[in-house]
């Protein structure tokens, strides 16, 4: 896949998860939106992990902690 369309579907999927998270308030799909948005890197996918510029890997991190968190956070909203 080039990588203008895979940031195209990373964006979408972000966009979705947002609005699962603030406008429906359903936090486990939006851990699951977000999660499947990290599927489609953004940058150029080409490049090895450790040859990427620090910025690219701190996004991807911070993503991947914030799919964390909102799953833990799902889990524990719905832990009765």
């Amino acid at each position: 896949m080039k990588t203008p369309f895979n940031k195209f579907l990373y964006i979408g999927f972000i966009i979705m998860g947002l609005y699962q998270t603030f406008f429906t308030n359903d936090y486990m799909q939006a851990a699951a939106s977000m999660g499947i948005g990290l599927a489609f890197d953004p940058f150029d996918t080409e490049q090895k992990w450790n040859e990427r510029p620090n910025w690219q890997k701190a996004v991807l991190i911070i993503h991947i902690a914030a799919v964390a968190a909102l799953f833990g956070y799902g889990v524990g909203l719905n832990d009765k």
